[in-house]
């Protein structure tokens, strides 16, 4: 097939469309459409009129089944920057127009075959970048003994590079260079442990390859992708391997909350923004005109947002989530967003999980105290990870004591410490190790969880119908996760 035919066919495929019926293929004189609503998108299938619809059904769930592996949200954007990854999967699926004998875990095991090369070039970068801030660090700490001897003997220091005047005092010149370098250091540690530790894709050696090699200049925003892909990854494993297996009803939400925050490591809360929704999903057409009754018992300030199809002065007066054409349904087999809040605020007592970490000096290196304390007694926090970087070549930490399991990533440089659960029963831990470094290198630390609880405590507590206000039977999923979370 030319491209030109697959777009004509592609561009045809929303004038077929019957908006009024519910079907799961629509046919033309020479090919077969067989399609899946997923949200705001469609899975297609483009086939022959003569081959076997069952099958071609199946393949489709399947390709469906493949999309949430790797998109956190079924959305374009999501599904644009997860292209390749979904093609390499698909081409599992299908080859020469034939349906492959796979299923979901062979896929994901044939897309994720490690390769050599490029764990040889990851090995090779990631000891440049380590010589590479070494190298900084060793400038930086030049800069500030040359100013503290210009200090002492009372002469001007000499300026450094293109930042040296004649017109500039010496002092003003290297505390500026010395401040410069010092804060541009910090955020490049932050990638080092931050590095993706998921299987390695063989199919990007290309691309990465194209990567300058000067990368001191670009570590920065390099960090920033890194942390950001690395956090998203986290969550969306966290939340698949992890999310209790839900006996669905007719009617079903889902309630999710992401948190992101920020700690300054001498206390003080940053920043901290937490984010969640009520997605509505309605499998049988006869419970479409439903209300939801929502019960808020947040003290903490929210700010709440419904839907613009959803009638605001009825959740303002009474708390429920209704259209406001009543007469209308609610879309069937997608997720709806009904009902989303807001809460940003810099007060402190609003930290869920409190982590203060005291490394001090010894004759040896450093002695590092890490503790954590839950602040919110109603929550429970599964599968806490705290990640702790450590200094590259030297070696593994010396475990003093420990709540809870730890793991070492010599090839991260990292110190993973591990709690099950984090609850009122086990609110607060410890964890004392000694290892060659400095304080400074045992920041950011990173927190993630996942939690079957939200913090915000809203809840959908009943559902009726619009006629007769009759109860419904419903289920509701829960999940409480992070999406960045650090002690800088």
């Amino acid at each position: 097939m030319t491209r030109t035919r697959i777009e004509g066919l592609l561009a045809a495929f929303p004038k077929l469309m019957n908006t009024g019926k519910q079907h799961t293929f629509v046919e033309t004189e020479s090919v077969r459409y067989v399609y899946q609503p997923m949200e705001k998108l469609y899975m297609v299938l483009i086939t022959t009129k003569n081959s076997n619809i069952l099958e071609d059904l199946e393949t489709l769930r399947l390709f469906s089944r493949v999309i949430p592996e790797y998109c956190r949200a079924l959305e374009e954007n999501e599904i644009s920057e997860h292209c390749f990854d979904l093609i390499f999967a698909f081409d599992e699926i299908v080859a020469l127009g034939y349906r492959e004998n796979v299923n979901l875990a062979q896929i994901r095991t044939f897309t994720e075959m490690d390769s050599h090369e490029e764990k040889v070039f990851r090995a090779v970068r990631e000891t440049q970048e380590r010589e590479a801030k070494a190298e900084m660090r060793r400038k930086a700490k030049e800069l500030q003994q040359a100013r503290r001897d210009a200090e002492r003997q009372g002469k001007k220091a000499p300026g450094f590079g293109g930042f040296g005047s004649s017109t500039v005092s010496g002092g003003s010149t290297t505390s500026m260079i010395t401040e410069t370098i010092i804060e541009t250091d910090k955020p490049k540690v932050a990638p080092a442990p931050a590095r993706p530790s998921g299987p390695s894709k063989a199919l990007k050696l290309g691309a990465k390859g194209k990567e300058v090699d000067n990368f001191v200049d670009k570590l920065k925003s390099e960090g920033e992708n890194i942390i950001s892909s690395n956090m998203g990854k986290r969550t969306s494993e966290a939340t698949k391997v992890h999310a209790p297996p839900i006996n669905m009803e007719s009617v079903h939400m889902k309630i999710e909350e992401k948190i992101t925050l920020t700690c300054g490591r001498d206390g003080g809360l940053q920043n901290m923004e937490l984010h969640g929704m009520i997605m509505l999903r309605i499998s049988d057409d006869k419970f479409g005109r439903i209300r939801l009754h929502v019960e808020n018992e947040d003290k903490k300030g929210v700010q709440l947002q419904t839907h613009p199809n959803v009638d605001k002065k009825l959740f303002t007066a009474e708390s429920l989530i209704g259209l406001k054409n009543p007469e209308k349904s609610f879309p069937v087999n997608s997720d709806v967003g009904v009902l989303k809040w807001r809460l940003q605020t810099t007060e402190e007592s609003f930290i869920p999980l409190t982590i203060n970490c005291w490394p001090s000096e010894s004759g040896n290196g450093c002695d590092v105290n890490i503790e954590y304390e839950l602040q919110e007694d109603n929550l429970e926090l599964n599968d806490v990870v705290i990640t702790i970087p450590l200094p590259s070549g030297v070696g593994a930490p010396v475990i003093g004591e420990i709540d809870g399991e730890y793991r070492h990533d010599s090839r991260r440089n990292t110190l993973e410490w591990c709690l099950p659960v984090i609850d009122a029963k086990n609110k607060s831990g410890s964890l004392e190790f000694s290892i060659a470094g400095q304080p400074n290198d045992f920041f950011p630390v990173q927190v993630s969880f996942i939690s079957k609880k939200n913090y915000c405590n809203i809840q959908v507590t009943k559902v009726t119908q619009v006629d007769g206000n009759s109860p419904v039977r419903f289920s509701t999923e829960t999940t409480f996760l992070v999406d960045k979370y650090e002690i800088l």
